[in-house]
């Protein structure tokens, strides 16, 4: 893609909502009294999880498909991804009629790399610390089209279509709060919610495990991502994107972090509570309000679940006694 990421704005993400309609899902928004009464204030789930390949994914990787020339779509697409990207950009372009290749960690859950399998994709497996090097060896060969998982702007554009959702569906939101990797879906949220709701506040959630979106944001300079990290939420141990880290600094997003205990009891509770799948990765978005419940009381919270792709191995060390 030629157009640069920073100039991504919320004229694209409108245009991002009309070229998706009817590909992918308009997901609900799902309220617990539980967990109102708990923090004292009214949350709104937007369900991502139940989005198509199980996750917001599926909006941007459409919309870059979708916007490519009939010339470089008939070259295909590549990129690299731990699972839920590939998964989208492999349904993509699987509904677009054109090859797909997704470059994996091995150390990918094994229900992610069946995924982007499932719907088509080749993949190429690798070291963690070799994907990019590998996608780039193998788009050269290609001739493909990289459609990067957080820094393509029409990615960024189409994850922002989700938070133009829930405003347009709950209209006084106090704060919005998304998960935080690469910052794909933080980017776009902020984007829309500086235009369509300017006294909203962004949040983000981000393990401890992975801080570097935190750090970068207190320093003001983006910080490398964690290498070797040990976190349960395998989604969003990418490093925070260049792009991306402008735009959340120049709207004021503000980080909060999660310990991966308060991460795994979130995603319990979906499961208990609410009879909602969430991954990890995703329940960041509930661990970081409990971390801040004080401030919270009497506001309107949205909250974006960004997928429910796992295999349920997080639930293990949770069982009576385990270590």
């Amino acid at each position: 893609m030629v157009l640069a990421a920073t100039a991504v704005t919320f004229d694209a993400v409108r245009a991002a909502a009309a070229r998706i309609a009817g590909r992918v899902h308009r997901t609900q928004i799902v309220t617990s009294a539980t967990l109102d009464a708990e923090l004292g204030a009214s949350v709104f789930f937007k369900a991502e999880n139940l989005q198509k390949c199980g996750a917001f994914k599926a909006r941007g990787a459409m919309n870059a498909v979708m916007a490519l020339s009939p010339e470089s779509a008939a070259r295909g697409v590549i990129t690299h991804s731990s699972g839920n990207h590939g998964a989208a950009l492999a349904f993509a372009a699987r509904s677009r009629g054109i090859p797909c290749t997704v470059v994996m960690p091995k150390t990918a859950p094994e229900v992610k790399i069946l995924a982007v399998r499932g719907y088509g994709a080749e993949v190429v497996l690798c070291d963690a610390k070799d994907r990019d090097a590998v996608c780039a060896r193998e788009q050269n060969a290609r001739g493909a089209s990289m459609v990067h998982p957080f820094e393509d702007p029409f990615v960024i554009a189409g994850q922002g279509t989700a938070a133009m959702e829930l405003l347009t569906d709950v209209t006084d939101l106090d704060i919005v709060v998304v998960p935080v990797g690469g910052g794909g879906l933080c980017a776009g949220t902020a984007i829309t919610v500086a235009a369509m709701r300017p006294v909203c506040a962004v949040i983000g959630a981000e393990p401890f495990a992975v801080d570097d979106a935190a750090r970068s944001m207190q320093t003001r300079t983006r910080q490398p991502r964690v290498e070797n990290a040990c976190t349960w939420a395998d989604g969003l141990m990418t490093g925070l994107g260049a792009p991306n880290f402008e735009i959340l600094l120049q709207r004021g997003v503000r980080v909060v972090n999660v310990t991966e205990e308060a991460m795994l009891h979130a995603a319990r509770f979906f499961v208990e509570r609410m009879k909602l799948v969430v991954e990890p990765s995703s329940a960041t978005v509930l661990a970081a309000l409990r971390a801040i419940a004080p401030e919270l009381r009497g506001k309107r919270i949205g909250a974006i679940l960004s997928g429910g792709n796992t295999d349920f191995r997080w639930l293990a060390p949770m069982a009576p006694g385990a270590s």
